[in-house]
């Protein structure tokens, strides 16, 4: 495929993922307003003490944080990071599998948009307490501010969650959210958790859930599908049959998320999509307060 062909294709799947940015926006500013009226903020004032980095200037920085000393050797301008800073970071993941795309009824948003909105949301409480977030292995740097939330919420937006952006580079001190809802090719999940364990890094588990992935609804004559393909799909005659069993399975799935967020020090917060996201967020925001 050419590379201008092909750069178009990016460009079109990109802007298809991002088509319903501007309603999530606004979902996560309507939650995020809601939920901020019963937390504290937490603007912590000063720098801190201890030099981290250097690094290039950006628009979104207030012009009080440029280091005059160090820009004035060359043409760049330089901003002073200090350990406060890295140690106050927090790197968003959203899993973009095709999984995420699945709702049970149209009346529900799809798992993928219930944790965009979530994460988003979160971000915002999160910065307006002077806090700085990214998008986990996309994002440069961590930004705070409107301009930098902005960014980043267009970024989230646009992110097709792939696994591999859990490698991405972040420092020692820094805190993550991890959006998803487990479910896919088996094998695949305990390789990414055992990675994390390596890192110097804590935070947070969303565990995104279908009300009809917990319940099991189904009866009678039933094709099931997996998300991208990886099984062939499944005809069960009776589907209520496998009800008991399934939902055991799902609670050892469950229990399965728990343990391996305890190994890595991380919390689970789990949240189904039938669900107002508000609670959800207010458990999300008060885990990161209490870490942060």
């Amino acid at each position: 495929m050419p590379v201008q062909t092909a750069a178009h294709t990016l460009r079109q799947d990109a802007d298809r993922l991002a088509s319903g940015y501007p309603a999530l926006l606004a979902e996560a500013d309507r939650v995020a307003a809601l939920v901020a009226a019963g937390v504290h903020g937490r603007r912590r004032a000063g720098q801190g003490e201890s030099f981290w980095q250097y690094r290039p200037y950006d628009v979104s920085d207030p012009a009080n944080r440029i280091d005059w000393r160090r820009s004035g050797r060359g043409d760049a301008v330089f901003v002073r990071d200090n350990e406060w800073e890295a140690a106050n970071s927090v790197y968003l993941w959203r899993d973009g599998g095709p999984g995420m795309d699945w709702r049970s009824d149209k009346s529900l948003p799809t798992k993928r948009d219930r944790a965009s909105v979530l994460s988003l949301a979160l971000a915002s409480l999160l910065m307006c307490g002077g806090e700085r977030c990214a998008v986990l292995g996309e994002s440069e740097r961590p930004r705070s501010g409107r301009v930098g939330y902005e960014r980043l919420a267009q970024r989230l937006a646009r992110s097709d969650g792939d696994m591999v952006n859990l490698t991405g580079k972040i420092p020692a001190y820094a805190k993550l959210l991890l959006c998803s809802d487990f479910l896919t090719e088996p094998g695949a999940w305990p390789t990414k958790l055992a990675a994390l364990a390596a890192r110097p890094a804590s935070g947070v588990i969303l565990h995104i859930i279908d009300p009809a992935e917990e319940s099991f609804p189904f009866k009678g004559r039933v094709e099931f599908q997996t998300p991208g393909g990886w099984l062939k799909p499944y005809l069960m005659g009776r589907a209520e049959r496998a009800k008991e069993d399934y939902q055991a399975r799902f609670a050892a799935h469950c229990e399965w998320i728990e343990t391996s967020a305890r190994h890595l020090g991380f919390t689970v917060i789990r949240h189904r999509t039938d669900q107002p996201p508000g609670p959800a967020l207010t458990a999300l925001y008060q885990a990161f307060e209490g870490s942060l």
